[in-house]
């Protein structure tokens, strides 16, 4: 379902359609507050340029990207909250400009790597094609919360396959974070995608399903949107109903989520 090799060209598609979003915003603009409490545009914007520098740091050298990790997570529920405060602060041309080298830089870097090979990041170590991967679906993801809050329709595209692959290959992490057995038995995800075909994940005949839109399903694993503002997404069994409250594609704690009735409330 989604191709490693495609994962490169994607997140730069990605990162160029948000870059477009914010290019020629007024410096005003770039304190508008975002669906995400406390977090401005600019916040946004200074999250994924810290993130993707460290991701660089991690590709090319690994040992400083160690001991910079042991450093952030001495404060493991404020290292980026901090750090998205820090870049917020700087002027926004000299934001973008940093934003734009950082993630070319990291594109670079990955593609010197084979897309197996193995990176330091702060949880276990990730592949190429999963470090670009996770890059794209947190561009995505906060690209999403700029959209908002410009009152900005995005309209969804292939992309969005990679960010529902990590949503299902995240649901045992979903269940840990919460201190949760997983269950062993597998579920069958079945998402419309934009141009209305079906992207199928597990055995057909599996008794806990989740159906809907790729894009509403991808708004839910990343905690973009609540679940009562997402109709199309459905379960079917207990536990893919449990799953579908607790969903989690990114790392780090439980996520609080967004209130109901909140989805593109802040333009």
């Amino acid at each position: 379902m989604s191709d490693p090799g495609a994962v490169p060209a994607d997140l730069r598609a990605e990162s160029e359609e948000l870059d477009a979003l914010v290019a020629g915003l007024p410096a005003g603009r770039w304190a508008q507050p975002t669906p995400a409490a406390g977090w401005t545009v600019a916040h946004q914007i200074a999250h994924l340029e810290w993130t993707d520098r460290q991701a660089l740091l991690a590709a090319t050298v690994p040992d400083a990207f160690a001991r910079a990790a042991q450093r952030a997570l001495a404060t493991p529920l404020t290292f980026v909250d901090e750090a998205a405060e820090e870049g917020a602060k700087l002027p926004p041309a000299v934001l973008l400009a940093r934003w734009r080298e950082g993630r070319e830089a990291l594109l670079r870097a990955l593609a010197d790597h084979p897309p197996g090979a193995k990176l330091p990041w702060y949880g276990p170590p990730m592949s190429v094609a999963s470090m670009a991967t996770a890059r794209l679906m947190e561009t995505w993801a906060h690209g999403q919360d700029v959209a908002d809050a410009l009152g900005v329709v995005r309209l969804p595209t292939a992309r969005l396959r990679h960010i529902a692959r990590i949503g299902v290959r995240t649901r045992d992490f979903a269940y840990a974070t919460h201190q949760l057995t997983p269950p062993e038995e597998e579920f069958r995800i079945e998402l419309r995608a934009p141009d209305g075909g079906l992207w199928e994940y597990g055995p057909a005949g599996a008794a806990q399903r989740v159906t809907g839109s790729a894009l509403e399903f991808c708004l839910l694993v990343t905690q973009r949107a609540h679940r009562d503002d997402l109709p199309s997404v459905r379960a079917e069994g207990a536990e893919a109903e449990r799953w579908l409250g607790i969903a989690q594609a990114f790392a780090g704690p439980p996520g609080e989520g967004r209130a109901p009735g909140t989805r593109g409330a802040c333009a």
